[in-house]
C-alpha cells in the first residue's frame, strides 16, 4: 500500500501564493512520475503539472510561468509552488504518484486539498 498525504491548501487573495506538498509513504521500491491535478466544481479533473524521475516537467498552459513543480526524491515528496494565483485557479488539488512496489506498479491519489482564490 502507498499512502499520500497532502498539505498546503487554503484561502488566498488573487495575486497571492500557496505551496502544496504531497508526501508518499509505504512499501515503495521506486517512484516514476509525480504530479498535480485539479478539479473545479462542475468540471473534469485536469492535469496541472507533472515531473518525472529524470526531472522532465510538463505544465498546463494555464499555469505556465506561475506554478513550479519540484520533487525531493529522498523524501518521496512533490511540491507545487503557486504564484500569481487567479480566481480561476480555485479547485481541489490532488497529487498523483506512479511507481513500483514489490508486487508491481502502482498509481496513488492524494485525498485532495482545497485551494480558494478570492478576487
Amino acid at each position: 500500500q502507498v499512502q499520500l498525504v497532502e498539505s498546503g491548501g487554503g484561502l488566498v487573495q488573487a495575486g497571492g501564493s500557496l505551496r502544496l506538498s504531497c508526501a508518499a509513504s509505504g512499501s515503495i521500491v521506486s517512484i516514476n512520475a509525480m504530479g498535480w491535478y485539479r478539479q473545479a466544481p462542475g468540471k473534469q479533473r485536469e492535469l496541472v503539472a507533472v515531473i518525472t524521475k529524470g526531472g522532465g516537467i510538463n505544465y498546463a498552459n494555464s499555469v505556465k510561468g506561475r506554478f513550479t513543480i519540484s520533487r525531493d526524491n529522498f523524501k518521496n515528496t512533490v511540491y507545487l509552488q503557486m504564484n500569481s494565483l487567479k480566481p480561476e485557479d480555485t479547485a481541489v488539488y490532488f497529487c498523483n504518484v506512479q511507481g513500483q512496489v514489490s508486487r508491481g506498479i502502482f498509481t496513488s491519489w492524494g485525498q485532495g486539498t482545497q485551494v480558494t482564490v478570492s478576487s
